[in-house]
């Protein structure tokens, strides 16, 4: 074995003792001996606080704990698809029929094949996509397509453009107007 060869190796294992020895050092001075020894001792709950942030500021008065400042407390604004008038009137629409997918976060609703009528080899299939969460016609868009059956595996399908397409967009736009407007004066 060459000198270099040597010389490579115990710079690797020096290295590598001095990353050790500091992960130590690092490790001794976070206290964490007397924190495994602290994991044992029994909560006194009538001398600590039940509120969680009361509790999480205790710990770091008292040195337990870290504190990143005001890092993360920023408020965030939520929207739910209850707060939606879009959404509740779209559901509320075509709320006789079985659905496929809601999927709010998506935008989409897609309802199951549906038939009025006894005849189970004509039915409709809805599905409604949400552009914008403004109360507008241009807002949604209303995919209708029709199945038509000859027999069990031979089906015919096809987008139609029907009324029930614009009847449905003008009966969801309707609900979502009174409803944006409710929303509206009962928050005044």
């Amino acid at each position: 074995m060459s000198l270099l060869n040597k010389l490579i190796i115990m710079k690797k294992n020096l290295t590598f003792s001095i990353i050790i020895c500091l992960g130590l050092v690092f490790l001794n001075s976070c206290g964490l001996g007397q924190k495994l020894k602290d994991i044992h001792e029994p909560v006194d709950l009538r001398t600590s606080p039940l509120d969680p942030d009361e509790r999480a500021a205790r710990n770091i008065k008292e040195g337990r704990g870290v504190s990143l400042g005001n890092l993360g407390k920023s408020k965030t604004t939520y929207e739910f698809s209850t707060s939606n008038p879009l959404w509740r009137a779209s559901l509320e629409t075509i709320d006789f029929m079985p659905l496929a997918t809601v999927d709010y976060s998506g935008g989409v609703i897609i309802s199951d094949w549906y038939s009025d009528s006894q005849d189970q080899n004509d039915a409709i299939k809805i599905t409604v996509r949400f552009l914008s969460n403004e109360v507008r016609s241009d807002s949604i868009k209303i995919i209708v397509h029709n199945k038509k059956c000859k027999s069990n595996q031979n089906c015919e399908i096809n987008e139609i453009d029907s009324n029930i397409k614009f009847e449905l967009r003008k009966s969801i736009l309707t609900k979502a107007a009174k409803l944006e407007k409710q929303t509206k004066s009962s928050n005044k």
